[in-house]
């Protein structure tokens, strides 16, 4: 039987969720004019003011932001709040350049760890699971978003980190973890580890596993799911937008649906900046209508991929997102969700 961590919002009807993307839209696009003056000035070159958002249908009208915007305004030029109010600062590793920051309310906070909560619940995930968060902690994003997924559903919460394979088996082992947070490359290590200690995963406690930050295959998936005779799961996210779960997978595995009460998603021609419809291969955009800090609007992730309507079979409403890669379109025909 299948599970939800908010029913109301992931199974809500398509009417009532346009209703609250509208609204939450409107009321942001003000909230960022109010309080973000690199984008007011972007909205002012475009000519377009809060006043020319009445909907959804209105979010073409408003400029990108680009990673090269993030890093103009770097460290603090895209805070949609005083520095006072945020209680935490994030980033990425800055290897191609400025670090790419983000801050979070404590609202911020709770509204992530509720999406991270949603991706747990739906791979079964219960206050009875063991969820060892094998992701890094720090800077990165992906430790304390799963983290504080796990404890928002009552589970229990182990911050083992990456790396250190050996202890990493021996938690599996000793304390019975259920769930798995990783990266899939880093699962993949942790089975072949098994595999080379003589472990037989069927000995282990594991159901699940919950693995992102970096593309990967359904060869791969298959790959994972043999060496740790689990159930493996998508989940997408950027640091700039939330973090982990921006989207996650449901039992069906077949596309990961996305949280739209906190963000919109677009697809666009990457050449050309014109919005294509959904079913169609393009570059992801994101819209946050819920964040205080960092309200990004119309993200461009550089992200290929495909956003799938239909209805699920899992019973959630959210759209679905298809796996990504960064090759436009050469690799469409592997992207179309089924």
């Amino acid at each position: 039987m299948e599970r939800y961590y908010q029913p109301e919002m992931e199974c809500a009807s398509r009417e009532d969720m346009k209703k609250l993307q509208d609204e939450r839209l409107v009321k942001q696009v003000r909230h960022v004019w109010d309080n973000v003056p690199y984008y007011r000035k972007k909205m002012e070159e475009k000519g377009v003011t809060p006043d020319d958002i009445k909907s959804t249908a209105d979010l073409h009208k408003l400029p990108f932001l680009t990673k090269d915007d993030l890093r103009e305004a770097y460290p603090y030029g895209l805070l949609g709040t005083d520095l006072k109010n945020c209680v935490r600062i994030q980033s990425t590793s800055g290897t191609t350049g400025r670090r790419v920051v983000a801050f979070y309310t404590q609202k911020d906070v709770n509204l992530w760890e509720e999406c991270c909560a949603r991706a747990i619940v739906a791979v079964g995930g219960t206050n009875e699971d063991v969820c060892q968060v094998a992701y890094g902690y720090g800077l990165f994003t992906g430790g304390f978003g799963l983290h504080g997924g796990a404890t928002k559903i009552g589970a229990t919460a182990i911050p083992v980190s990456s790396g250190n394979t050996d202890r990493q088996v021996t938690i599996l082992q000793d304390f019975g973890s259920t769930v798995l947070c990783c990266t899939p490359s880093y699962a993949m290590f942790i089975g072949e580890t098994l595999k080379k200690k003589g472990v037989d995963p069927k000995t282990l406690s594991l159901k699940a596993g919950i693995f992102g930050a970096e593309p990967w295959t359904e060869e791969m998936r298959q790959q994972i799911q043999e060496l740790l005779d689990i159930k493996a799961y998508d989940v997408y996210g950027l640091t700039e937008i939330m973090g982990p779960c921006v989207s996650y997978e449901c039992s069906a595995q077949n596309g990961m649906h996305v949280n739209e009460d906190h963000f919109i998603i677009e697809t666009i021609n990457p050449d050309t900046g014109e919005v294509i419809p959904n079913g169609e291969v393009g570059e992801l955009v994101f819209t946050c209508i819920t964040k205080e800090c960092c309200p990004f609007i119309r993200y461009r992730t550089r992200d290929i991929g495909v956003v799938n309507t239909e209805p699920c079979s899992c019973g959630r409403t959210f759209v679905r997102m298809s796996f990504l890669t960064s090759s436009f379109p050469s690799m469409a025909q592997t992207l179309l969700i089924p």
